[in-house]
């Protein structure tokens, strides 16, 4: 995983798409920012944007309350704490979107105070609509949008709010390159070999694929095609955790819930128009961009002020 920018508040990655990648990177983000006494991790993001997967990376075993299999478990263990007993968990986990249908936010934040004042950790999704009800900013914040962006507030900041409407905001855009990608395939499949493989990379405001060998493809005639079906507005759907529909068409996708609703949703796409060649890892790499913005070197697409 690559960091894209750190400063003394924020550490900033990539998001990636899939269950694979998600998970390592919540891994990596355990063992670089989590402390074995913090009692209040913040989590915030999109529905889709991956958030249980960063949890499912940081805490291995954690059952996630809002998970399908377990939305039946009730009540929901934080509110059935019994702070003397040794055989309940350390660390609880909820969903306060999910909870809110369930439970007061009062006495979900009560539920939180209990549990931290007890020892116990907190894992807690959509963190920032509780915390003006719970009045304690969480000793990790981690805001899940096009980027993953990682900050331990102090008294000063920054809010939960702050990192919330950063990464709400930044996510139609890995919405639009995560489709933008699917699109690129679904050409792909039909104009390279099977045997032909590649693997997938991110960048602000696009995606990389990165073969081991030069693809013997035409980058113009690739583009109108991807040009053709978003100029189409085909519908794209979650079928399950591996497919999705682009308009009637079944395609493997390993981030299903992270698309635009439709291809005509993505905006201003266009390729690099060279398939550049990595020396040190010895790649042919392409890349896509979406959204505002000119880059006519490769090496501007990070550092390049996107509006």
């Amino acid at each position: 995983m690559f960091v894209t920018a750190v400063n003394p508040f924020y550490s900033v990655y990539f998001a990636p798409r899939g269950f694979a990648r998600m998970t390592q990177l919540g891994a990596q983000l355990a063992q670089q920012h989590l402390s074995a006494f913090d009692r209040l991790i913040g989590i915030m993001g999109e529905a889709g944007s991956g958030k249980s997967l960063i949890i499912r990376g940081m805490f291995p075993g954690l059952e996630l309350t809002n998970d399908d299999n377990g939305v039946n478990v009730r009540p929901l263990p934080l509110l059935d704490l019994d702070e003397d007993s040794f055989y309940q968990p350390h660390t609880f986990h909820l969903d306060i979107r999910f909870e809110s249908a369930f439970t007061q936010p009062h006495v979900l934040a009560d539920a939180i105070k209990a549990a931290i004042n007890s020892g116990r950790r907190v894992v807690v999704e959509h963190f920032d609509l509780i915390y003006p009800m719970l009045g304690i900013n969480a000793e990790l914040l981690v805001g899940i949008g096009e980027e993953v962006i990682v900050t331990r507030p102090t008294l000063f900041g920054p809010e939960p709010s702050d990192v919330a409407n950063i990464v709400t905001a930044s996510n139609r855009f890995r919405k639009m390159a995560h489709s933008a990608e699917d699109l690129t395939e679904h050409y792909l499949h039909e104009h390279i070999p099977p045997e032909m493989r590649y693997a997938h990379g991110d960048i602000r405001h696009g995606f990389l694929l990165k073969f081991d060998d030069r693809p013997d493809i035409d980058l113009q005639e690739m583009e109108d095609y991807v040009l053709d079906l978003i100029s189409r507005d085909l519908p794209m759907s979650y079928v399950d955790d591996h497919h999705i529909k682009i308009g009637e068409s079944l395609h493997v996708c390993t981030g299903p819930r992270n698309h635009v609703s439709t291809t005509g949703r993505i905006e201003n796409f266009r390729f690099l128009k060279e398939i550049h060649h990595d020396v040190l890892s010895k790649q042919y790499i392409l890349a896509g961009l979406v959204g505002e913005g000119t880059v006519e070197n490769i090496h501007d697409i990070n550092t390049i002020t996107f509006r």
